[in-house]
């Protein structure tokens, strides 16, 4: 192959949920950075793509240097991080690319079709081979796992691995296309009577170890038993050689049939927020919703999973693990919640703040929030909160059912009866929200 080429311009397609493929614009990038212009026939039949952020107008617009790598939010919304970055430095490594010569529009080029949500991007780097298209899910969760575990410096990454690994999170995980009768031959691309689900492997590197799918599934579960929205989701045994009894899967919410797609934002690429550090409060993520998604019971869904955060202790609820889905009409709603597990931090704090409060929010701020998710009342409020702590409650029972160790079980369930306590004025209180 010949020497590496920096990329300069990329077509921007949006896939429709009927599988119509358009175009919306075009990126370019020069020495002083990267530009976006949105293509004329789709400003004049399409919505706007990241209204907070980017006009919906026809002129060219320059992305801010910071926090997306000189991108702009929404499309640097398509590109992985911390796995799927580590796959994508590790194959074009292979090509004798080095990681800093790659640039935000190179790893787009690279996502090309493969990215979560709606976009694609042309053309795709040269990098990007299609490899396989049919592989054993236990042989892509062994070389996920030997990549992720340290162990793929003698070979490499696997064109089926590259291929599969274009999704964001820090876990080892893979992008495939299931059959509804079995899942150990998994299609790498789509197809007739297929539906594409993320599967997530399992490590003794994970603060859970091989049982990070089953809490994550024990997590889905009680949040559903509150009210919660969560994705599909299945376990999948796992193969004899590994020490998981299963790995997660979840149908993608993005998928629309075998081609279709719908535009996927993160909270953080609509406000133009870093995700890697604390950087949001759950108020911005209850204002943001309520206007974007043009509705009041919104901000009341947000406020409901915010208390489930808090309650779970699933404290790495940075602004990446918050989204919204746009249909092709321009309505937008919360995705379903994801990424939802028990994730205590090293700081005892959550990544997204209750009124500035990273842990244990005093009452008045919990009902500060309320009122803006446009509860009529603190009581109808702390119901949604009573919610949350009756299906938490049921954690044991739950995991023993998917079988979580009894170790872990009672390990977790520890922490949640201390965090209850914690939190136990926002159960006990009875007041006016203004």
């Amino acid at each position: 192959m010949s020497a590496f080429a920096p990329t300069r311009r990329l077509d921007v397609f949006r896939r429709l949920a009927t599988g119509q493929r358009v175009l919306a614009g075009q990126l370019a990038q020069n020495r002083q950075g990267v530009f976006f212009q949105y293509a004329a026939d789709y400003l004049a039949n399409r919505p706007s793509l990241s209204p907070f952020a980017l006009p919906f107008d026809g002129a060219l617009r320059q992305a801010p240097a910071t926090p997306h790598g000189g991108l702009f939010g929404v499309f640097a919304d398509s590109l992985p991080d911390g796995w799927g970055t580590r796959v994508m430095d590790r194959a074009l490594r292979q090509h004798g690319v080095l990681p800093s010569q790659i640039t935000g529009m190179d790893r787009l080029a690279y996502v090309g079709e493969r990215g979560m949500g709606a976009f694609e991007y042309a053309p795709a780097s040269p990098y990007a081979e299609a490899g396989e298209r049919e592989i054993a899910l236990d042989v892509l969760g062994s070389e996920a796992l030997d990549l992720f575990d340290g162990r793929a410096d003698s070979h490499g990454v696997s064109r089926a691995l590259a291929g599969a690994a274009s999704s964001g999170g820090a876990r080892p995980k893979a992008q495939i296309w299931l059959s509804s009768d079995h899942t150990a031959s998994v299609q790498l691309r789509p197809g007739p009577g297929l539906t594409s689900w993320l599967v997530k492997f399992t490590s003794t590197l994970l603060p859970l170890g091989h049982e990070e799918s089953l809490c994550e599934a024990a997590y889905l579960t009680l949040a559903a038993r509150a009210g919660i929205d969560v994705p599909e989701w299945r376990l999948v045994p796992a193969p004899s050689s590994s020490p998981a009894a299963a790995w997660l899967a979840q149908r993608r919410f993005d998928c629309r049939g075998e081609r279709g797609r719908c535009h996927m934002h993160s909270l953080c690429g609509l406000l133009d927020a870093d995700y890697r550090v604390p950087s949001m409060d759950y108020e911005d993520l209850v204002k943001a919703s309520i206007v974007l998604c043009r509705s009041p019971a919104v901000g009341q869904r947000q406020f409901a999973r915010a208390a489930f955060n808090l309650f779970a202790l699933n404290q790495d609820d940075h602004t990446r693990n918050w989204a919204f889905l746009q249909d092709d009409a321009g309505a937008w709603q919360p995705a379903p919640f994801y990424d939802v597990t028990f994730s205590p931090s090293p700081s005892a704090e959550h990544a997204t703040a209750f009124l500035g409060h990273g842990a244990a929010p005093p009452l008045a701020a919990m009902q500060r929030l309320a009122n803006q998710a446009c509860f009529a009342s603190w009581p109808r409020a702390r119901e949604a909160i009573e919610r949350v702590v009756d299906s938490l409650g049921d954690w044991q029972s739950v995991a023993g059912e998917l079988g979580v160790r009894k170790t872990t079980q009672a390990l977790i369930g520890r922490q949640l009866e201390d965090v209850r306590l914690r939190n136990r004025h926002l159960l006990a209180s009875v007041g006016s929200l203004r």
